[in-house]
């Protein structure tokens, strides 16, 4: 779970990213809260949108299975691994 929040909250951040980089390619300095003040807005709607865009992806084409998990379990004394069956 901590995996999946991780590489959304990466999502988010890459209008940031992308803002960074065009502020030092055009010559301004990135720590100047001047220059992010007018974007702000912007840059989390942007990121916002990025993350729902790739869930809703993920939800529409990601792979789907026919049956359902089985969690691990003892059989005759024996540990059997879970899976999707």
């Amino acid at each position: 779970m901590l995996r999946r929040v991780l590489e959304e909250f990466g999502l988010f951040l890459i209008p940031f990213a992308l803002f960074l980089a065009y502020l030092l390619l055009v010559g301004r300095n990135p720590l100047r809260r001047t220059h992010w003040d007018a974007h702000l807005w912007r840059l989390v709607l942007a990121g916002l949108a990025v993350v729902i865009g790739t869930l809703v992806y993920e939800g529409l084409f990601s792979e789907r299975r026919a049956g359902g998990y089985v969690p691990t379990h003892m059989e005759n004394g024996q540990l059997v691994p879970g899976g999707f069956r």
